[in-house]
């Protein structure tokens, strides 16, 4: 098929990957969908809801970690590798999902956390067991350092991510271990190749053997930690715990253990894999990872713009920082065009289990017609990003942020807490309450709120009577559930079907046209055109997509069309948009609050 062909369907992209035009979509697997009522989502109710998310377009399920663990940090903290959480279901669940995605011509990947495990896990309780153990240099273990006054202090003056220190002191052995996260999340050794070989067999191939088809990689770029273990410098003051992300992010040994793991365990399974890079926000530090002659990964979530509004990754984390959208558009100018010359690949994503919800960060939940409005435009700018796009239980239905009345006890995230403590501890009333300022618009806790499925009691998450769900279901889940928008044509819901067929049929503009940004410094309107590298047919000229969407609350004038677009104003087409089209004016030279559209140089 040649590129001006009239009837495109993507023939060009004959050998691209079949995940670059995916659509993945993350389960949270303890809030999606319970159905035995002990107030915990689990397997069996993610299959019974997997038609829903057929019926919405999903290619890919992401199921977040359904592991055997003491749910320290949300079966983040693994004990068993090749065993699944009891609350969560069996083994047997999992192949039951694998057969129900493939049935449907969809796939399922899990969460592979490999940088830690739970201190429960066998490996460790061995490792801690005697420093004579053969397991003992499968975690990382130091001696303690003394100050001038015989203080025992830690190895090193660093600060972990979970507001504590990286080091835990073990009184039967006498040394410390290291853990970036909370203390029951002791790292593994990735220095020893025992230690690898053993994390590629039970925790890669044992699943992929059973038919899943690849992984969200966990923390990825930690592996390779700086094995001097010096101090870093005093960068906070205040706290005896100094920031130190650059002695475990991106460290001396990462690609090639990257390398290794993808030609011994996944590469010979075919499997898909997307890591995590956390502390990377350089494309020249990225397009290692996923470089394809690299053979590192396949994409990776990098975090500059859904970090926005934090007030860094340590300290200040939940000192909140408002920022403008010219902010915003340029980290996504700058990955959306970074890609441009290389053979790399990236995600799209603006929610995940680690985030606020968009629409609360993002758009405008203040009065139900801002809230509708913002979240359409928000699936319209998300659904035309090149790469391969990823929503988040309960986006396409716009869920939002917990009320801001609910106190702190309703935060049950240990990150959450844990900072909360921090600024409690510290004595300054002024802290505390920026702190619970930022954790209502920041905190990991309003995406892990159960799903809001209907207005029945507890939004339909568990059954009638059953046990109260392990968090608060949400106050405004009568106005806002799925079944309420399924027989809607103009709810979230519905947009978000439309969008998702749209970016699939226009998939050239969409999933992997360039993108190039126009007002960067415009702090009301977000535009951009999307250049297909397929030509309009019998013409010299590229398929083009000028993207316009208002970011307020306020109507604001559209960009001159055709200039944009370079054509004439015959040829301008209005594809697409968030009102609905027999109340929209194809030329309408303003945008309603919070309205988005899609033009196009050519005519469909």
């Amino acid at each position: 098929m040649n590129g001006d062909d009239p009837k495109y369907q993507n023939g060009w992209l004959a050998k691209e990957p079949w995940w670059k035009g995916a659509l993945f979509y993350q389960v949270y697997p303890a809030s999606f969908q319970d159905s035995d009522g002990d107030g915990w989502g689990d397997l069996p109710g993610l299959l019974r809801r997997i038609d829903y998310l057929h019926e919405l377009g999903v290619d890919v399920v992401w199921l977040s970690p359904m592991f055997e663990s003491p749910q320290k940090d949300m079966g983040y903290d693994i004990s068993d590798y090749q065993k699944v959480y009891a609350k969560y279901g069996t083994v047997e669940d999992v192949k039951a999902i694998v057969e129900a995605c493939h049935v449907r011509g969809m796939k399922l990947i899990l969460d592979l956390v490999v940088n830690h495990t739970s201190a429960e896990h066998a490996w460790f309780k061995e490792s801690r067991s005697s420093k004579t153990n053969p397991k003992r240099d499968w975690y990382i273990w130091k001696p303690a350092r003394y100050d001038e006054n015989g203080n025992r202090m830690p190895p090193t003056n660093w600060r972990g991510y979970f507001a504590t220190s990286t080091w835990t002191w073990d009184e039967q052995t006498q040394e410390y271990y290291l853990h970036l996260y909370d203390r029951d999340q002791p790292d593994l050794n990735w220095e020893n190749p025992v230690c690898r070989e053993a994390i590629y067999d039970n925790a890669i191939r044992f699943w992929l053997e059973l038919g899943v088809d690849g992984f969200r990689i966990d923390t990825i770029n930690k592996y390779s930690k700086r094995t001097d273990y010096p101090d870093v410098a005093v960068t906070e003051a205040d706290s005896p715990h100094q920031p130190a992300p650059e002695m475990w992010c991106n460290g001396p040994r990462i690609h090639e253990f990257i390398r290794e793991m993808r030609e011994k365990a996944i590469d010979p399974y075919g499997a898909v894999s997307v890591g995590e890079l956390s502390n990377t926000p350089h494309p020249s530090t990225v397009l290692p990872y996923v470089s394809a002659a690299a053979k590192e990964l396949d994409m990776a979530f990098e975090f500059s713009m859904i970090r926005l509004g934090t007030g860094g990754a340590f300290g200040g984390k939940y000192l909140y920082r408002p920022f403008p959208l010219s902010e915003l558009k340029r980290h996504v100018a700058t990955w959306q065009t970074w890609l441009e010359g290389t053979d790399a690949w990236h995600t799209v994503f603006c929610e995940n289990h680690d985030n606020g919800r968009a629409v609360s960060r993002f758009g405008d939940d203040s009065t139900p017609e801002l809230w509708a409005a913002s979240a359409k435009t928000l699936a319209l700018w998300q659904a035309t990003l090149t790469g391969s796009l990823y929503l988040y239980q309960g986006q396409e239905i716009g869920m939002t942020n917990m009320p801001p009345s609910w106190g702190i006890e309703e935060y049950k995230d240990v990150e959450s807490s844990n900072f909360y403590a921090e600024a409690v501890a510290s004595g300054d009333a002024k802290r505390v309450k920026a702190t619970m300022q930022g954790l209502q618009r920041l905190a990991r806790d309003h995406s892990r709120l159960p799903f809001q499925w209907d207005s029945s009691a507890e939004a339909g998450f568990t059954s009638a009577g059953a046990a109260k769900p392990w968090m608060r279901t949400h106050d405004a889940y009568r106005e806002i559930n799925a079944e309420k928008q399924i027989g809607d044509p103009e709810s979230v819901l519905s947009f978000y079907k439309k969008v998702l067929k749209l970016r699939k049929e226009f998939s050239d503009l969409f999933v992997h046209g360039a993108f190039r940004h126009l007002v960067p410094d415009d702090e009301s309107i977000f535009a951009y055109i999307k250049e297909s590298p397929v030509r309009i047919h019998r013409s010299t000229e590229k398929r083009k997509a000028l993207v316009v969407m208002n970011f307020t609350k306020h109507a604001q004038p559209c960009l001159d069309v055709a200039q944009a677009l370079g054509c004439s104003a015959e040829a301008v087409q209005l594809l697409f948009g968030t009102v609905a089209a027999q109340s929209l004016e194809p030329k309408a030279t303003t945008l309603q609050p919070w309205e988005g559209r899609i033009y196009t140089n050519f005519h469909v």
